[in-house]
């Protein structure tokens, strides 16, 4: 039997970081599953998930901790059993956005999509320079676990209407690409 673990580590910028993680995740037979990492001022911020043989998974949760450093935190929680998700309770949607950026623009999406209990399974943004204008545009992509119960025109019709309030273009398709 198969445990996910999802290692999130945060700190100083650092040439091995990555290669630190993964030797410990082979070490321990470990699979490296998923990963979102960056540079953010000089910061480096990544989140793992592993899947490991249940019996290695407190050892390796051990080692995993004994990278920290100062000033480098490193966090290890034990997610479900791999495959133990209900699957057939919800389904994928992604939501892209783009719009004039201004404080608030996540509060209110996340907001919206709390209200219909839909989570946020990934989510990226960035600020760009506008190609005509030059001015700061705000774009964001979303993977988004909706309940099968939720209608996606009723979710399309509350996101087009908060959209026309922010001033952004929202599209929402159903995450399969094309």
């Amino acid at each position: 039997m198969l445990t996910s673990l999802v290692i999130t580590v945060i700190g100083p910028d650092r040439p091995g970081i990555v290669s630190a993680v993964s030797d410990k995740a082979v070490e321990f037979g470990a699979n490296w599953t998923d990963s979102l990492m960056a540079n953010f001022a000089g910061q480096f911020a990544g989140i793992v998930q592993l899947q490991v043989a249940t019996q290695h998974c407190d050892a390796l949760m051990t080692a995993l901790q004994s990278l920290e450093s100062p000033g480098m935190r490193i966090a290890v929680a034990k997610g479900g059993e791999a495959g133990s998700e209900n699957v057939s309770a919800v389904r994928h949607l992604m939501l892209d956005l783009v719009g004039n950026d201004r404080p608030g623009i996540i509060h209110s999406i996340s907001s919206q999509l709390a209200r219909r209990g839909i989570s946020i399974e990934k989510l990226q943004t960035e600020v760009v320079s506008g190609a005509w204008s030059g001015e700061q545009m705000f774009q964001m992509n979303a993977r988004l676990l909706v309940p099968s119960t939720l209608d996606t025109d009723e979710l399309r019709a509350g996101l087009e209407s908060l959209a026309n309030e922010l001033m952004v273009d929202i599209t929402i398709d159903n995450g399969r690409g094309g």
